[in-house]
């Protein structure tokens, strides 16, 4: 595949089809305020909902654009799934994680990095969340636009952080917190790498390089395959369910070794008579990853789209409560035309520019 630009039809996307893009990405992120308007029962004023409902689609857009590529990513990379192929998936995944399982209640404080009790009144704390919600958004803008895959739950933090200070002075924040958030920054890539390549060696040494490659994979793939399966359910029981199912980690990791176990044996057979087909190369080999790598996009997109979802809609969720009370709560309900507003956004923002994220992570 060449992966190298032509000048002149990049000119000629960022002219045209670039311009169309932003253009209903703007008519998303209006329809959206123009529909809380509709939704707002009892809210003090629909005016401040408006626009919070539209700064939270155009958060739920960049998140689209940005974060999802993670997901999906590496199966366009590898060409077991086309561009168009892994936008739909992710699409629809990402909007049934956030519709299905995305949760009723969130917290208004973003991973209790700024205390609350600090705040002096709702109309303080409702500013707090806005400028907060939107600082994100436009650091997502700024990032996808010059390619760079970054974390929009810490976009969100930093913004809540930083509107909190201005609101409440320097001790409103939890330190502590942010200490632990930062390290993760410089871990959660570190340990990513280091597995990633304990992987790839564990499948050099056991499949690439054995003379009958074939053979070696008819026992391996489905090993792996089961470990993906563990690895996932997992996560997807802790993550991506956690707002329907409350569950520790050692009883979601015994259920999901029951659910891996199980695709093992039914995958066994089915990489057995696929494998007898096969020539002894490396491109046969790789082809048995192909549907793996496609199941594992879709679950990570389901799991994103149910946990970060509350990144756009979570400070929308509070203004709307505190419109609705006039108080500073802990945690606030997510009203249906709430949780619509982020779901759809991030379909829409992968729709429409998620492609350079997901080319940046791919290749």
């Amino acid at each position: 595949m060449d992966l190298t630009n032509n000048p002149k039809e990049e000119s000629t996307l960022l002219s045209g089809h670039e311009f169309i893009r932003v253009l209903i990405a703007l008519a998303f992120v209006l329809a959206s305020g123009f529909y809380a308007t509709n939704n707002g029962v009892g809210v003090s004023n629909l005016s401040i909902l408006a626009i919070a409902a539209a700064i939270g689609a155009y958060m739920a857009v960049n998140i689209g654009a940005n974060d999802v590529a993670n997901n999906v990513g590496p199966a366009v990379g590898s060409k077991a799934l086309s561009m168009t192929g892994a936008i739909l998936i992710a699409a629809v995944f990402e909007a049934a994680g956030a519709l299905i399982a995305g949760g009723t209640v969130v917290g208004t404080i973003k991973n209790g990095i700024i205390n609350p009790n600090a705040i002096g009144n709702a109309e303080t704390f409702i500013w707090v969340m806005m400028a907060a919600l939107l600082a994100g958004a436009i650091w997502l803008n700024l990032a996808t636009y010059l390619g760079a895959p970054v974390s929009t739950t810490h976009s969100i933090v930093g913004g809540v952080l930083g509107a909190g200070i201005a609101a409440g002075g320097w001790d409103i924040a939890n330190w502590d917190k942010m200490i632990a958030i930062v390290a993760s920054w410089v871990i959660s890539p570190l340990m990513g790498g280091i597995i990633a390549a304990l992987f790839l060696m564990y499948i050099k040494r056991s499949i690439t390089y054995k003379s009958d490659m074939i053979d070696a994979a008819r026992k391996v793939v489905p090993l792996l395959v089961g470990i993906m399966v563990w690895s996932f359910s997992t996560y997807l029981i802790l993550k991506g369910l956690s707002k329907l199912w409350k569950l520790d980690f050692i009883t979601a990791a015994m259920i999901a070794l029951a659910i891996a176990l199980t695709v093992y044996f039914i995958v066994r057979p089915i990489v057995d008579k696929a494998a007898v087909a096969l020539a002894n190369d490396k491109d046969a080999v790789n082809s048995l990853f192909t549907i793996p790598l496609i199941v594992s996009a879709a679950l990570l997109s389901f799991a994103h789209g149910a946990n970060d979802v509350a990144n756009a809609i979570g400070p929308l969720a509070a203004i709307n409560d505190a419109l609705l009370t006039g108080a500073v709560s802990g945690s606030a309900a997510i009203p249906l035309w709430i949780m619509m507003v982020g779901g759809i956004g991030i379909a829409v923002g992968l729709a429409l520019f998620g492609p350079k994220l997901i080319k940046t992570v791919g290749f």
